[in-house]
């Protein structure tokens, strides 16, 4: 069974399962560059409901008993495998692990909790027995993401397109090693959102629809 199967046994039909007590919980993986988190942060707005993105890191701090800045510099980028041999890279890669850990055990209590939205963190995944999970995908063809980027950063053009290949690669590669490599940034989404198409309030909405609707099949409305 394929994890929207999971997601959606529980409602056939549109009817409500009562014994069904999961939180509505929004994920939103993001294309680097396609502004996933103006999105989230306007969807909060919408919806009336908390935001998580960096605050994971905060919360995962706190646990880990870290410094937030240390734990940013790992932050959806683990380790080449390759380079595991060295002794830096070692010590690297295993603070990145031992992040990704904390940042679980967090999405995890915050996703069975309350209704809200996470941003990216593999947290699809993470969630991904939630009926209530409605997994997204925001993203926006590679030119424009560059043309975002470097209007933000105040690059060339050159540099934003070097650098939202890289982030984008991490980002995948983040998917790909805490997953087991049995997940990716579009696996089983729910929805796909262009948000060049659609623009970021324009995103938001169609993502606030998609709640709307699974709380009124699920009778919380």
């Amino acid at each position: 069974m394929s994890a929207s199967d999971l997601r959606h046994s529980a409602s056939i039909n549109g009817s409500a399962d009562p014994d069904n007590q999961e939180p509505i919980v929004i994920s939103i993986a993001r294309d680097y560059g396609a502004e996933g988190h103006e999105v989230g942060k306007l969807l909060s707005v919408m919806l009336g409901i908390p935001l998580y993105d960096n605050e994971l890191l905060v919360r995962s701090a706190l646990r880990m008993g870290l410094d937030v800045d240390q734990l940013a510099a790992v932050d959806e980028r683990p380790q080449r495998g390759p380079l595991a041999f060295l002794p830096d890279s070692m010590d690297q890669r295993s603070d990145a692990d031992r992040a990704f850990q904390a940042i679980r055990q967090v999405i995890l209590d915050l996703g069975s909790t309350r209704p809200c939205i996470i941003e990216g963190r593999l947290s699809d995944y993470i969630l991904r027995r939630n009926p209530n999970l409605i997994s997204v995908l925001v993203t926006a063809p590679l030119d424009v993401r560059v043309e975002i980027v470097r209007a933000k950063r105040g690059m060339t053009t050159h540099d934003a397109s070097a650098f939202v290949r890289k982030r984008q690669h991490e980002r995948e590669r983040f998917y790909t090693r805490y997953s087991g490599g049995k997940w990716d940034m579009y696996t089983d989404k729910d929805l796909v959102v262009d948000r060049s198409v659609f623009g970021r309030e324009g995103a938001a909405q169609i993502i606030a629809a998609a709640y709307r609707l699974k709380e009124h099949q699920l009778g919380r409305d």
